[in-house]
C-alpha cells in the first residue's frame, strides 16, 4: 500500500464538527481535531493487541516525510519484537530521572564520598567553596543540561575578582563532581573537561621573603635583641631550628612534644600541616632547652605559644609578622622564607637531599621510596639539624660569618 496523502492535502485539511482520519498508508494516520490542529499517529499490532502511538509532533511541526519516516523506524522496531510503546515509556522514565539527577544532589552525594579521605580542614574548605562559589549557580540544574559554556563563566567570574586559587580548586572540584556522577550513572555529560583549556593565568607564584646567609647574622642579633613578647621570639626560633612549617610551628600543643627524646610528632591530619601529612621533626638542644624555659609560663595551657588575648588559642600569624617588621625586616624575611632559608643552607653544604626534602616535610613519607617508616631518616636528621642550630649559635655570637661552600660528601655544617 502506497502513500495515500500528498502535502497539499495534508496542509489543505479542514477542521470539522468531529475529529476525523486520514491515512498515509502502512498504519500512519493524520488525525485532524475540531480546533483545526493535526496529530500523526502509527496504527499497529503487538503481541495480537491492536494499539496506536503518536509519531513526532504535531503537524507541521512534523511534515509528512518526516512522519513517514519516524512511522517506518518504529515497524522495524515491532519487526525485532519491540514494542515503541514501551520504549517510549522507558525513555521518559529515564528522562525524568536524568533531570531528577541534579548537580546540587551530585555534589552533595561527592563530598559526602570524600570525606573519608579528606582531613577535617580540606573537607570544610570544599564545603566553602561549594556553597559559596558553586553550588548557588549549578545546584537546581540537571546535570545533563549544564554546558561547557555555563562553567566557563563561572570559573571566569572567581577569576575576575582575583580569587585565582579558587577558580583552580573550582575546576578540579568541578570535574571530580562530573566524574562521581558518570561513575554512578547519574549522566554521560562531561562539561567541566576543557576548563583548563580557559584558565586565566594569575598572577605570579609568590616567593616568601627571605634572607640570604650573608645576611643571616645582623637578623640574628635583632631577633636575640627583640624583648616585646618572649613567646613570640621563641616561636620564630622554633622554626628557625626545624624548618617547620609556620601554622604547624604557632599552633604546636605540648602534647606534640617529647622533651626527654628530643622529638616534635605531628601525627597524620593535624591541621596546618600541608595535605595532612604524618611528620617527625628531631629538636636540637637548643629548642628543648627553650621549651623547657618557657613551660612554666603555658605548660599548664594546651599550645606551647599561647595567645596573648586568649590562651586557649595559639598565637597568631601576625604576631609574627609585626615581629620581624618591628626588628626592620619587613619584605624581607618571613617565617614561611624560613624554610627557603634552610633548605638552601642544608644544600649548599652538601647534605642529602632526601634529608633535607624530609626536613621540610615534602612529600607523602607513607609513599617515600614505597616504605612506611614512621621513622624516615630520623637519626641522620637529628645530626644535620643540631649542626645546624649550633651554626646559628656561633653566627648569632660573632665567633663566624656564614658562606654557602656548597660541600661534598661530609654532611657537617661548619663556620667559617
Amino acid at each position: 500500500m502506497g502513500t495515500k496523502l500528498t502535502d497539499l492535502e495534508v496542509r489543505n485539511a479542514k477542521p470539522r464538527q468531529e475529529k476525523y482520519a486520514l491515512s498515509a498508508g502502512h498504519g500512519l494516520t493524520l488525525i485532524v481535531m475540531p480546533d483545526g490542529s493535526k496529530y500523526w499517529r502509527l496504527r499497529y499490532r503487538f503481541s495480537g493487541k491492536p494499539k496506536m502511538i503518536a509519531v513526532g509532533k504535531p503537524y507541521p511541526e512534523t511534515t509528512l516525510k518526516a512522519a513517514i519516516a519516524k512511522a517506518a523506524a518504529m515497524r522495524a522496531m515491532i519487526a525485532d519484537g519491540l514494542d515503541p510503546a514501551d520504549e517510549r515509556r522507558t525513555e521518559r522514565l529515564t528522562q525524568r530521572e536524568k533531570a531528577a539527577n541534579t548537580f546540587g544532589d551530585a555534589a552533595d552525594a561527592w563530598h559526602t564520598f570524600r570525606i573519608g579521605a579528606w582531613n577535617a580542614k580540606t573537607a570544610e574548605q570544599a564545603r566553602t567553596y561549594l556553597d559559596k562559589d558553586i553550588l548557588p549557580k549549578l545546584r537546581p540544574r540537571p546535570l545533563d543540561n549544564i554546558s561547557p559554556k555555563e562553567l566557563g563563566v563561572l570559573v571566569a567570574a572567581i577569576e575576575k575578582r582575583g580569587a585565582y586559587d579558587v577558580a583552580k580548586k573550582a575546576r578540579q572540584w568541578l570535574k571530580a563532581i562530573y566524574s562521581f556522577a558518570r561513575a554512578n550513572g547519574w549522566t554521560a555529560n562531561d562539561p567541566a573537561r576543557d576548563l583548563g583549556a580557559i584558565a586565566q593565568p594569575g598572577p605570579g607564584s609568590k616567593n616568601y621573603a627571605h634572607l640570604t646567609l650573608d645576611e643571616l647574622p645582623t637578623f640574628l642579633n635583632a631577633l636575640e635583641g627583640y624583648e616585646a613578647s618572649t613567646l613570640v621570639k621563641c616561636c620564630a626560633k622554633l622554626a628557625l631550628w626545624t624548618a617547620n612549617r609556620p601554622g604547624v610551628t604557632r599552633s604546636v600543643k605540648w602534647s606534640e612534644l617529647d622533651l626527654e627524646a628530643g622529638i616534635w610528632t605531628i601525627d597524620k591530619g593535624r591541621e596546618g600541616m600541608k595535605r595532612g601529612y604524618f611528620h617527625l621533626t628531631p629538636l636540637p638542644s637548643q629548642a628543648i632547652a627553650m621549651l623547657r624555659e618557657i613551660q612554666p609560663v603555658s605548660g599548664h595551657f594546651e599550645y606551647v605559644f599561647i595567645g596573648r588575648n586568649d590562651p586557649r588559642k595559639p598565637i597568631s600569624d601576625g604576631a609574627i609578622a609585626g615581629m620581624i617588621k618591628r626588628i626592620g625586616y619587613r619584605n624581607k624575611q618571613t617565617m614561611h622564607g624560613f624554610r627557603h632559608l634552610i633548605s638552601t643552607a642544608l644544600n649548599d653544604k652538601g647534605y642529602a637531599e632526601d634529608w633535607i626534602e624530609r626536613q621540610l616535610a615534602h612529600g607523602d613519607p607513607d609513599k617515600i621510596r614505597g616504605t612506611y617508616n614512621k621513622a624516615q631518616y630520623l637519626e641522620p636528621r637529628r645530626k644535620m639539624m643540631q649542626d645546624w642550630a649550633d651554626l646559628l649559635d656561633r653566627v648569632a655570637s660573632g665567633e663566624s660569618n656564614v658562606t654557602p661552600i656548597r660541600r661534598g660528601p661530609a654532611q657537617t655544617l661548619t663556620a667559617t
